[in-house]
């Protein structure tokens, strides 16, 4: 059956092939393969998008953000109910941490994805009232750190282009980091392990205009970098191809629960090992000794740095093929459109019977 499906970025961060966050880039891919599929998909996010549908753009904010986050909820409910007015939406799919301030109102199935740690969400936004609206988490950690509810979903796993990721390159002496440069993601610590294992580190990301961002950079990050340990600021998705394939390792330093680690996944298929905390789905993700390793604090991070050379990189390409190809997540998301549609079709058939 051909669905028309609405995704809805938060709106706070553009979507497209070169996005920094996971919600982000799984929006990105299911757009691209519900068009690929003859599907209709429509997506509301903020200027500066790119997608394979149609996009309702709304404006982007141009300075602080946490200064805007309200103005920009309003904008993106307007949006998404101009959205349901135009078309015959089978399903909204949501990704933002505040969805719940634009879900629309009750008539369409609502599913929402929850990319971040759960203790992120409002409360409420947990326990939805609004009927036909469903919860999923991305890993089985954060699933079990949920509240128990009939409206939380099994998780579906976030998946990978594996195949873009595998083309080999020869490996050289730096560990690589990836993430939005902010307090939880723990770059100060990264940085620390490297001059520890004395190693050389390129740390890869965004500074969000968020004051606490700005702030974390200039007072944690910014006084520790080096020749050796250097900060390249955003990269696309061919840049970031090519330094995960020739990394020793990436270094994921979070100092709270990841929920998958889009990166973790991608440096995985790329050949390279992952030395990471042990919190959350990192657990789920690695292997410890044969794709990576889980340790405890900055000291064992250095070791593990050191030492992630000796891993053998065909032993991380099997893992992600087997464990985090994008079709499995793309048909289970197919999947569940498909019957959150079909019951609420069977559901107004019954109301007007």
């Amino acid at each position: 059956m051909a669905l028309t499906i609405l995704n809805v970025a938060y709106p706070l961060a553009p979507v497209g092939p070169d996005a920094v966050g996971g919600a982000e880039q799984v929006l990105s891919e299911l757009d691209r393969a519900l068009a690929q599929a003859g599907h209709r998909s429509i997506v509301v996010a903020c200027e500066g998008s790119q997608v394979a549908g149609t996009l309702l753009a709304v404006p982007r904010a141009r300075s602080d953000l946490s200064a805007h986050t309200e103005l920009a909820q309003g904008r993106h409910r307007r949006a998404v109910a101009a959205a349901l007015d135009r078309w015959s939406i089978d399903v909204v799919h949501l990704h933002g941490v505040d969805f719940h301030a634009y879900l629309p109102s009750a008539g369409v199935p609502a599913l929402a994805t929850l990319h971040l740690p759960v203790n992120w969400y409002a409360p409420a936004a947990l326990r939805p009232e609004r009927p036909q609206t469903w919860l999923n988490c991305v890993s089985w950690a954060q699933h079990a750190a949920c509240p128990v509810t009939e409206r939380l979903l099994a998780p579906i796993e976030n998946g990978i282009a594996v195949d873009i990721f595998s083309r080999g390159h020869a490996k050289r002496g730096f560990a690589l980091m990836l993430a939005r440069i902010c307090p939880e993601k723990g770059v100060h610590l990264a940085i620390e392990a490297a001059k520890l294992a004395g190693v050389s580190l390129l740390i890869a990301g965004e500074i969000f205009r968020y004051g606490e961002h700005q702030r974390y950079f200039e007072s944690e990050v910014e006084p520790r970098l080096d020749r050796w340990r250097r900060f390249i600021g955003p990269i696309g998705l061919a840049r970031k191809r090519r330094l995960l394939a020739a990394a020793r390792c990436l270094v994921v330093p979070s100092l709270v629960p990841e929920t998958s680690s889009l990166a973790a996944r991608e440096a995985l298929a790329a050949g390279t090992p992952v030395v990471a905390f042990a919190r959350g789905a990192l657990v789920e993700t690695l292997e410890h000794g044969r794709t990576g390793f889980l340790v405890n604090d900055v000291h064992e991070m250095a070791h593990a740095m050191r030492r992630a050379g000796r891993l053998d990189p065909a032993h991380c390409r099997a893992a992600a093929r087997s464990r985090f190809p994008l079709r499995l997540m793309i048909g289970r998301y197919f999947e569940l459109y498909e019957r959150l549609a079909q019951d609420a079709e069977q559901h107004e058939a019954a109301g007007t019977a």
